[in-house]
Order: C-alpha cells, then sequence, then structure tokens
C-alpha cells in the first residue's frame, strides 16, 4: 500500500555499440523490483538514455551495478560525441515519482553516490537537489570542461569531488567523473494549436515560458520580458505529420507548473492570439499523480465531486486536455505506476466478480476470511461514497458540493486501502506457510526458522488488525452519509455499515486466530486488547446508523 517510487535516468557514454547498451541494461534487469522502461541510443552523441523505475532500495542497486558495469565496459579515454559529458555514467538523477518527497530521495542520491565513490572508486558530484552547493545545482557548470578538463579539475580545491578521491587516478582517466543527483519529474508535453504557423506558434509559446521573450523598453534597449509560467521551457513548431504547429514545452517541475496549468494558460494566450488549443499529448511517460491532479482540477471548474475513482479522473482529464486528440491515450502504457502494474503481483484484485468467487470456493487454504473481509469493508464504504457522489450533485443542492466531494475523496482513499489488503492478507499468509517449510537440520537453521515464523505471524496478525482500524474509519464516512446524504440514497448507506461492520468483526477473529500462535506475549496481549476495542466500537456504530437509517425511510 503507498509504495515508494523513484525514476533514475543514467545517462551513458555510449550510443553505437549495441553489445555494451546490452550489458549495461541486462544488470538493471537482475534487480527484483526494478522495471526498464525505455532505452534510447543516440548514435551522433554517443550517448545512451536509460530510463528505469521501481522502489528505492531497488533503484540504488540497479543505479549500482549499472554504473558498475559502464565503468568497465566504456573507456573515455577514447570517447567522442556530440554531447557534452565527463564520465562513462555521466549523469544519474533520481526522480520521485510516488509517495515519496524530494529530501527523501536527495538521502538516496546520497547513499549511491557514496557507494560508487568508495566500492568503484569513481569521483562523484552531487547536483540539483542534492548539490553541495548552490554552485553544484546546475549540471552544465559542473560538467563545464568535460571529461578533458577533469585533471586540472580535481586538483582545483573549489572542484573537490562531493565523494570520492580528488585525485585523477588510473580509474578517473578510464571512467571519468559521474554526476548524481535528485530532481524533479521532467515531462514532454506539446499543445495544438489550430494553424500551421510555426511563428504564431512561437509568439504563445514566448507567452507562456518562463524565459519569454527578448523586447525593447521605451529607450530602445533590448530587456528580457519574462513569460507567466514558471519552470517551464517552450518553442512552436510544425508538424507536418499532423499538418498543425504545436507548442512544444517541458515541464521542468511539474509541482511548480502541473500539466493542466500549463494547458489553460496556453488555451488563454492562444484566444488572446485568435487561435484555439485543440488538443495535446505527452510525450514519454506521467506519474499517476499528475493525472489524477488534472482531474480533480477539471472537475473543480465543474463544481462537480471529486471523489470518484482513479479511472474517473482520468478519464476526465484525458477529455479535458485533449490526449487523444491525435492518437488514443492509453493509460496503462502513459501512467509510471501504471506500466509497474503489470509485473505486480495483485492476482485476487484482477480477477473477475465470478472468477473471485470460485477461487475462494476451492480447495485452496488462501484466498480466506481475512482477503473476504477486506473486500467486504471495501465494499462498505465504496457504498458511502458512491451516497456522497450522489449527493454532490443532488438538485438543490449546488452549494453543497464541496462538503460532497470531500467525503467521496476521504471514502475513496480508504477504499483504496482495504482493496490492498484483499491480496495482502493473502500474501501474508504464503509468507507463514514459506517460514514454516524452512529446513532446521542444523540448530542455527532451527533458530531462523523459529524466528521467521514468528514475524509472518505477527504480520499475518497485524494485517487483519489493520483491516480492522481502515473498515471502522470507513464508518464515519458512512454514517455522515446516512445523516447528511440524499435521503433517497440513505438505505445504500445502511447496507454499507453493515459491511463495515462485517469487516472489522470478520477481521477480528483473523486476529485472533492468528495472534494464539505468538510466542511474544506482549504483542499478543497488545494487539488482542486493541482489536477488542475496535470490535466493541464498530457494533456500536453500526447500531447507531442502522437505527438512523430505519428512522429516515420511515419518513419517506
Amino acid at each position: 500500500m503507498n509504495k515508494q517510487l523513484i525514476e533514475c535516468v543514467p545517462n551513458f557514454s555510449e550510443g553505437n555499440n549495441q553489445q555494451i547498451i546490452d550489458q549495461i541494461t541486462q544488470t538493471i534487469t537482475t534487480v527484483k523490483g526494478v522495471q526498464l522502461l525505455d532505452v534510447d541510443p543516440g548514435k551522433s552523441t554517443n550517448r545512451t538514455v536509460v530510463t528505469f523505475v521501481g522502489e528505492p532500495e531497488a533503484v540504488v542497486e540497479a543505479a549500482f551495478l549499472a554504473i558498475q558495469k559502464a565503468a568497465q565496459l566504456i573507456d573515455m579515454s577514447q570517447h567522442t560525441g556530440e554531447h557534452p559529458r565527463m564520465g562513462a555514467t555521466d549523469v544519474c538523477p533520481l526522480i520521485p515519482i510516488a509517495n515519496i518527497s524530494m529530501q527523501e530521495t536527495v538521502v538516496y542520491a546520497q547513499k549511491l553516490a557514496a557507494r560508487v565513490a568508495s566500492e568503484l572508486d569513481i569521483p562523484v558530484y552531487l547536483y540539483e537537489a542534492a548539490a553541495s552547493t548552490s554552485e553544484r545545482k546546475n549540471l552544465a557548470t559542473i560538467r563545464s570542461g568535460e571529461y578533458e578538463a577533469l585533471p586540472e579539475k580535481l586538483q582545483h580545491k573549489d572542484w573537490k569531488p562531493d565523494y570520492g578521491k580528488a585525485e585523477y587516478t588510473e580509474t578517473a582517466k578510464k571512467s571519468g567523473a559521474t554526476v548524481i543527483g535528485a530532481r524533479d519529474f521532467l515531462v514532454a508535453y506539446n499543445i495544438n494549436l489550430n494553424t500551421t504557423s510555426t511563428r504564431r506558434a512561437n509568439a504563445v509559446a514566448f507567452d507562456v515560458r518562463e524565459a519569454g521573450r527578448t523586447v525593447k523598453d521605451a529607450k530602445g534597449k533590448e530587456v528580457k520580458q519574462p513569460g507567466t509560467l514558471k519552470a517551464v521551457k517552450a518553442i512552436g513548431w510544425y508538424i507536418p505529420e499532423y499538418g498543425i504547429a504545436q507548442i512544444s514545452m517541458n515541464l521542468t517541475n511539474i509541482q511548480i507548473t502541473p500539466i493542466h496549468i500549463a494547458f489553460d494558460e496556453v488555451c488563454r494566450s492562444a484566444a488572446s492570439r485568435g487561435m484555439r488549443v485543440t488538443g495535446s499529448e505527452l510525450v514519454g511517460l506521467v506519474p499517476l499523480k499528475a493525472m489524477l491532479d488534472a482531474g480533480r482540477y477539471f472537475l473543480r471548474k465543474q463544481k462537480r465531486s471529486l471523489g470518484v475513482s482513479d479511472a474517473e479522473l482520468i478519464k476526465i482529464a484525458v477529455k479535458s486536455l485533449g490526449l487523444d486528440d491525435l492518437t488514443p491515450f492509453e493509460p496503462k502504457k502513459k501512467i509510471i505506476e501504471y506500466v509497474m502494474e503489470q509485473q505486480s503481483n495483485t492476482p485476487l484484485l484482477d480477477m473477475t466478480l465470478k472468477d473471485f468467487v470460485e477461487e475462494v470456493a476451492s480447495e485452496s487454504p488462501a484466498p480466506g476470511g481475512g482477503s473476504i473481509a477486506a473486500y467486504v469493508g471495501a465494499l462498505g464504504v465504496a457504498l458511502g461514497t458512491m451516497v456522497a457522489n450522489l449527493s454532490s450533485h443532488k438538485r438543490g443542492w449546488d452549494d453543497r458540493w464541496e462538503e460532497f466531494s470531500d467525503w467521496a475523496e476521504h471514502g475513496q482513499r480508504l477504499k483504496a486501502q482495504l482493496m490492498h489488503f484483499v491480496d495482502e492478507d493473502t500474501r501474508a499468509f504464503n509468507q507463514l506457510m514459506e517460514a514454516h517449510r524452512l529446513p532446521q537440520n542444523t540448530d542455527a537453521a532451527k533458530k531462523m526458522r523459529t524466528e521467521a515464523i514468528e514475524t509472518a505471524t505477527q504480520h499475518a496478525t497485524k494485517v487483519p488488525f489493520q483491516v480492522m482500524e481502515v473498515a471502522l474509519e470507513a464508518m464515519e464516512v458512512i454514517q455522515n452519509m446516512a445523516v447528511l446524504g440524499n435521503p433517497n440514497s440513505v438505505s445504500d448507506a445502511g447496507v454499507g455499515a453493515m459491511c463495515a461492520r462485517t469487516a472489522v468483526l470478520g477481521a477480528y477473529l483473523n486476529v485472533q486466530i492468528n495472534a494464539a500462535a505468538l510466542t511474544d506475549q506482549v504483542f499478543r496481549a497488545n494487539i488482542l486488547r486493541e482489536a477488542e476495542i475496535l470490535a466493541l466500537r464498530v457494533r456500536r456504530a453500526e447500531e447507531q446508523i442502522v437505527f438512523t437509517v430505519e428512522e429516515i425511510i420511515a419518513r419517506l
């Protein structure tokens, strides 16, 4: 649940020898939990840009192995190419994608840099958010003079590496230096215009890009007139393939200028110049959050509930941004997390309802009551969320749309957590079975097996306990929708309360049976005591909600 994801985009100083490129990228694919997304070699630049994504520790490991392999295979003393470079692995940025802050990503960049310097003897400089000084934030500044200037640079007191020796060693001679850092996600984004004029498209680009344009002041002196959008680079160009002009943009920090803000600002500028935006296209992959934020932005403009499914938010974003104007927009191929999901292990959630029921009814002990409790809880809060969404656009309640939207968003978050536990409960059971199958042929093996069983049993107990917590929290959404929501949907709130109660009490049974096998008596006593309190609270909550629901129905 809420898995942390970072992207890594190392640039290797080899773009012609496919065997070398393949050997480097193959090291990345050996690391579990990492997915290779793209390999883009350039012959004239003699450089390959690789993109992969995964959980932080796995990404750091894969990046290290790739840097190590590049150091073995690439000799910088023989390298030529059009692109600036100073090392076999020239630059290696880490980029926060999901559920991780920039500062946390900086820590991983530092960890990678320290390991590269100590284990590979390669000088490492830190840049962007990880930079040790303001002068080192800019990659071009660090790379000034390129590989050829490295012997002199390493001797200069101002250019001592952040990690590694300030010496031009034999390793540095062969591998050069590497720049490692943390930066924001860069989105390549093109906006389509109903014109074929590059000049007019450029006028719009200059209106919006941060650098703006050069103009003459009242005295005839040339001055910079900044554009309206920060962290945006843009030019206008004509695309013969489509027969239209576009604004080609690089959004260098989508926290500062998100996709939807860039789109709306281009719409405003184009309209002021007599043109119309017909749609847009995303080049490469995009984080899920960027699409969800866009969907919420456009729903908010319509004064509609934001508490809808991710699929609905993405649909709104695609239609509002016109991302299907030129070619179909396929979320599973364009959104990083969805590309990653294709390798994820969520067998139950991927099933049809019929297949899920058949799997539960089979001879296999899992999925069992824990997974069912989580799923019933998800259904319960889904019903509460439905009432919130229906209430948000009830005739005559227009001024209350935001109130219900907030409840619907809260319900969606709880639903997502409970859906995660559907598979997590089965995974916890399987981990426990694996622990029981560990060998015990020596005293050390017996000790390891005992510890593994205890750890797995604690996890198998925590999972249904977490289901209890989340399903009980869902009662707040359901209760408020029973009292405040559309009276015509009050029975749905009642059914939701019954489902949430079943989820809490069903998960409670699983907590009790799993806790019985624990050897840590303090952990066992604490979790059973807390679980009993949750069970008592959900019984009271369900009784109160059902009483309210029956009262309202009686008045209808």
